[in-house]
């Protein structure tokens, strides 16, 4: 390493340790999270999204990532084998300090809501918490509120009974959450207000991508997942700012005015403006997600949501310009061009495509990868021969754990934030 990205790494560290007392974070060094639901937690993308950030928001932080979701699951259990079955195997097994508990789309039963049907749901929650806590009893427990059935960009699906619309179960059965946690002293994620009104926003903007958020009005589709991650990062009071960097030119001469979660150091005001930036963190890479599935969605949810700014703010702004368009090139490569009253403003540079959005690209694919190899052991090998009680599956089941555990250690590795050297020159004037 060469002299100066040693002094920069040396600032960086010694601002960490002030940053990190104000953590407010509420997941903390060494916790170990297990998702546990149904289809939807099944579907391994709010937890990856959620295991992403996590790894490039806090990368100084070590906190492993279980999912234990299973389709078709209701309070009682369901494929995976009755409740206390799952339980045992799938949340007690990884001894965890943080269970999240996202059930009731099945428990409703897709139809009204019933006092049958109210009573199961209640008391078997009653018991998934219960069992937690006398099996687990270090663990803290987030009660989620269950995602919405979409009724907001289509008319249901089957027909519910008079006027009710389905998701009017699901919020019953947040509203009883809600106040089981608060007396029961458990944290609480509502996965269902803020998708809603995302949907109902991205509806009035573009109606037919509207459509593909949530397409079957059960199942989200990844950027649908992106709103459920914020609902649970909100719950775990989330950091929203990336870093933030204040710079000015004043008499010929480059100032760094204020930082945020970053260390500025080499500033230059001549023969080009530049400057040399250690981030405390890399952001979320909406842009390549944009790639990743097509654009439409993606963006829309962006766009309809307050998820950049509860999630993704990385701002640069740059005052003291004269006037005219400035190319933003970071280590060599230009990543825009903008004005310098968008520059005195500030920019969000998580919503372009650069290297710091590149490097958090890589993190996510090892999170999905991870996940990946997780299921295919617990699913696949595991849980199908366990009655067999074959001890040959054993050393491929363990096999599979150490490549998981193998990968999120280069995951954390893969987010730790690098030096990056700013570059911004005039292209034209007004």
């Amino acid at each position: 390493m060469n002299k100066i990205v040693t002094m920069i790494c040396a600032a960086f560290m010694a601002a960490h340790t002030l940053w990190a007392a104000d953590n407010t974070f509420k997941l903390k060094n060494g916790d170990k999270v297990v998702f546990y639901g149904d289809s939807i937690t099944d579907q391994r993308q709010y937890s990856v999204i959620v295991e992403t950030f996590v790894a490039t928001r806090y990368p100084h932080l070590h906190v492993d990532f279980v999912n234990s979701g299973w389709g078709g699951d209701t309070v009682s259990g369901g494929g995976g084998g009755p409740i206390d079955t799952r339980l045992q195997r799938d949340v007690f097994a990884h001894q965890p300090t943080m269970v999240t508990i996202m059930l009731g789309m099945n428990d409703g039963g897709y139809k009204p809501e019933t006092q049958t049907n109210d009573e199961n749901y209640f008391n078997g929650y009653k018991h998934i918490v219960e069992s937690i806590r006398s099996h687990l009893p270090q663990a803290r427990i987030l009660a989620i509120e269950p995602s919405p059935y979409d009724n907001v960009t289509r008319p249901p699906a089957f027909p519910v009974g008079g006027d009710l619309q389905y998701n009017e179960v699901m919020r019953s059965f947040g509203k009883w959450i809600a106040n089981y946690a608060s007396q029961s002293g458990l944290d609480i994620a509502d996965l269902n207000s803020g998708m809603v009104q995302t949907l109902r926003q991205a509806q009035e903007l573009d109606p037919a991508t509207a459509k593909q958020i949530i397409a079957d009005h059960i199942h989200p589709s990844f950027a649908g997942h992106i709103i459920l991650a914020e609902g649970l990062l909100k719950a775990w009071q989330a950091r929203p700012v990336v870093s933030a960097v204040t710079l000015e030119v004043s008499h010929g001469a480059l100032k760094v005015n204020a930082t945020q979660f970053a260390v500025v150091s080499h500033s230059s005001f001549a023969p080009v403006i530049s400057w040399t930036e250690l981030d405390d963190a890399l952001p979320l890479p909406f842009k390549q997600w944009d790639g990743m599935w097509g654009g439409g969605p993606v963006d829309l949810v962006v766009r309809s949501s307050d998820v950049t700014n509860a999630l993704n703010q990385q701002l640069l702004t740059v005052k003291g310009l004269q006037s005219g368009t400035y190319s933003l090139k970071i280590d060599g490569t230009s990543v825009g061009a903008f004005n310098n009253d968008q520059l005195a403003a500030g920019i969000n540079l998580a919503l372009l495509k650069t290297p710091a959005t590149d490097q958090a690209m890589k993190v996510y694919q090892l999170a999905n990868s991870r996940e990946e190899i997780h299921f295919d052991g617990w699913r696949n090998i595991q849980v199908p021969l366990d009655e067999y009680a074959m001890p040959e599956a054993r050393p491929a089941v363990d096999s599979l754990n150490h490549l998981d555990d193998a990968l999120a250690r280069k995951m954390r590795e893969v987010a730790q934030p690098v030096p990056h050297q700013f570059e911004l020159a005039p292209v034209s004037a007004k």
